[in-house]
């Protein structure tokens, strides 16, 4: 895709920080982090959103992700390091890596709860458009 950023950095046309590279997947660093080592993980084909990604892409991808989980883990001493599957701002499947310490205060996300009836609702939305 043309106007891609992502597609522009696999064909060189914009530079980065490359953390991997295969034939199939490129991975770096992000120029936004949330903590040390945070990186972007993305199939070098264009796919927009995760769901219309193949079996074998989503397959790769993810055992390139367990591959760097493991480095970023180890190079900065982590406790574990978050995976994080977003996309609005660049509409090129990817995802985020990136070191996480227990209690270090990152993404406390809001919670909703459910209302008496909600929950059964929306499952019925999901499993009825499978």
């Amino acid at each position: 895709m043309e106007s891609c950023v992502f597609c522009k950095i696999v064909k060189g046309e914009i530079p980065c920080d490359k953390t991997y590279e295969d034939k199939d997947f490129l991975s770096f660093l992000t120029i936004e982090p949330v903590s040390d080592g945070h990186l972007l993980i993305i199939p070098k084909e264009h796919v927009a959103w995760m769901q219309d990604a193949s079996d074998e892409t989503l397959a790769g991808l993810f055992k390139v992700a367990k591959k760097l989980m493991r480095a970023i883990k180890k190079g900065f001493k982590a406790d574990y390091v978050q995976l994080s599957v977003a996309g609005e701002e660049v509409p090129h499947f990817h995802v985020h890596l990136f070191s996480r310490y227990l209690n270090d205060g990152l993404f406390n996300f809001p919670h909703k709860k459910y209302k008496e009836g909600e929950a059964s609702k929306i499952v019925k939305k999901i499993t009825q458009a499978f």
